[in-house]
C-alpha cells in the first residue's frame, strides 16, 4: 500500500502546473502543485499502477465509472486541467493492440453503431435538442440556444452544397433525418437517407410521414458499402459524425463507394471530428463509448481525396463550437437526471458523464478538432466565386 501511494504522489507530479487536493482511502491527504485547490479528488481504493502506466484514460476513466474516484468541483474543469497534460499520458500500444485494432467488418461495424446510436430515443430526446442532432452545432451567437445552434449548424451545411429545386442529395449516417427534412422543405430537393441504427431509422421513417415528404426523402438501413453497387446516383452528398466509424484501412474503400455514386462536378461535404496527425485512438473512449472509433487526421483525408480527382473547395475548423455544444448536452443530461435514473444505472450515468465533459475538454485542449471539407468531384466552375452566400439570409 505504501509503495502504491509513493507511485501514485510520484506520477501525479507530472500534473505541478495545476492545483488540487487528493485524499487517499487511508485518509491521508496530499496537495498537487503550488497555488490552492482548483478541485479536490478523493480516492475510494487504490488504483493499479500497472493500469496508470500501459493506459493512463483508461485506468482513471474506469476509476472515476466505478466509484473508485470521486471528484469534488465541476467536472469539466477537473478534466480540462488534466488533458493539458495529454501528451504526458501513458498509452501502452502493444498491451492495448486489441481494443485499439478491432476489425471493420460490414457485421462489426453494424454492431458497433447500433452500440451506441440504439440505446433508445427516450435516451437522447432527453438531452439532444428538438431535432435530434448528435453532431456540432453551429453558434453564430454566443447567446443561441441549443436547438437554435443546431438550425444554424443545417442551415450553414445546406447552404454550403450550394442545393438546387430537383438536385438528389444523399445523407450517409443520417441520423435521425433532419438535416434531410429541412433540405426538402426548403430547397424541394429528393433525399435519400442511410443509417446502421434501427432507431434512428424508425425515427426518421416515422417524420417522413409526418411531415408528408414521401413524394421528396426516403431512408434506407444501409451501410456505406452497398452504395458502389447500388445503381443510385447524387448531385450532392453530406456525411455528418460518421467518418469515425468507418477505420483508417476502410478509408480508401469509403472514398470508392462515394465516388461511385457521386455525378461528375457534384459536391461531397465531410464534416468529421479529425486530430492533428494519425493515432490509434483514445483506450476509454473506444472500450466504452465507440467501439470501432477511429478518428482521422486532416491531412490523410485530404491527401487521400487527391486519389479520386476530388477538389477542396473549402474546409473549416469548429472546433470551439463542439465544447459549447458538449457543455449543453451536459448541462441538459444533468437537468434531466431524475428520468435518466429511470432507463439506467449509476455506473452508465457517471460513464456518460466523464464521456460529454471528457469530450468538451478534448476540444478545449486542441487534443481533437471538427473540420467540414467541402469537395466538388473533378472541376466545378458553377460555384459562387466568394463565401459571401453562405452568410447571406
Amino acid at each position: 500500500m505504501r509503495l502504491q501511494k509513493l507511485f501514485v504522489k510520484k506520477y501525479l507530479e507530472r500534473f505541478d502546473q495545476s492545483s488540487f487536493d487528493l485524499t487517499f482511502e487511508t485518509g491521508e491527504e496530499f496537495h498537487v502543485g503550488e497555488l490552492p485547490s482548483q478541485f479536490k479528488i478523493t480516492m475510494k481504493d487504490s488504483i493499479s499502477y500497472k493500469d496508470l502506466l500501459k493506459s493512463t484514460t483508461l485506468a482513471l476513466g474506469e476509476a472515476y465509472i466505478d466509484g473508485i474516484i470521486e471528484i469534488e468541483g465541476d467536472l469539466y474543469q477537473t478534466l480540462n486541467e488534466f488533458l493539458k497534460y495529454r501528451s504526458q499520458f501513458n498509452k501502452d500500444e502493444q498491451a492495448l493492440k486489441k481494443l485499439l485494432y478491432p476489425p471493420h467488418s460490414t457485421k462489426n461495424q453494424k454492431k458497433e453503431v447500433c452500440s451506441h446510436y440504439d440505446l433508445g430515443n427516450d435516451f437522447y430526446k432527453l438531452w439532444l435538442d428538438e431535432t435530434l442532432s448528435y453532431s456540432c452545432a453551429y453558434y453564430q451567437s454566443l447567446t443561441d440556444s441549443l436547438y437554435q445552434a443546431q438550425l444554424n449548424k443545417i442551415d450553414y451545411i445546406l447552404k454550403k452544397l450550394n442545393l438546387k429545386p430537383g438536385m438528389d442529395l444523399l445523407d450517409i449516417g443520417c441520423g435521425w433525418g433532419y438535416l434531410l427534412i429541412t433540405a426538402a422543405k426548403k430547397y424541394k430537393i429528393h433525399g435519400l437517407g442511410i443509417t446502421l441504427s434501427e432507431e434512428q431509422y424508425t425515427t426518421f421513417q416515422k417524420r417522413i410521414i409526418e411531415e408528408g415528404l414521401e413524394d421528396y426523402l426516403e431512408v434506407k438501413l444501409m451501410g456505406y458499402r452497398e452504395l458502389e453497387k447500388s445503381n443510385l446516383s447524387f448531385d450532392r452528398i453530406v456525411s455528418i459524425g460518421m467518418l469515425e466509424h468507418v477505420g483508417r484501412e476502410n478509408y480508401p474503400l469509403y472514398f470508392k463507394n462515394i465516388n461511385a455514386i457521386l455525378k461528375d462536378s457534384g459536391l461531397f461535404l465531410l464534416h468529421f471530428i479529425s486530430s492533428l496527425q494519425e493515432s490509434s485512438g483514445d483506450p476509454w473512449i473506444k472500450k466504452y463509448i465507440f467501439p470501432g472509433g477511429v478518428i482521422p487526421s486532416l491531412r490523410e483525408i485530404i491527401h487521400l481525396s487527391a486519389n479520386f480527382n476530388y477538389h477542396v473547395q473549402d474546409v473549416e475548423n469548429l472546433r470551439p463550437h463542439y465544447v459549447k455544444t458538449l457543455l449543453c448536452w451536459y448541462n441538459r443530461f444533468e437537468g434531466n437526471l431524475p428520468k435518466i435514473e429511470q432507463l439506467f444505472d449509476e455506473r452508465f450515468i457517471r460513464m456518460w458523464r466523464i464521456y460529454l465533459c471528457g469530450c468538451a475538454a478534448s476540444f478545449n485542449n486542441g487534443i481533437i478538432d471538427l473540420h467540414q471539407i467541402l469537395f466538388t468531384k473533378g472541376i466545378n466552375n458553377a460555384l459562387p466565386l466568394t463565401r459571401q452566400y453562405l452568410y447571406d439570409k
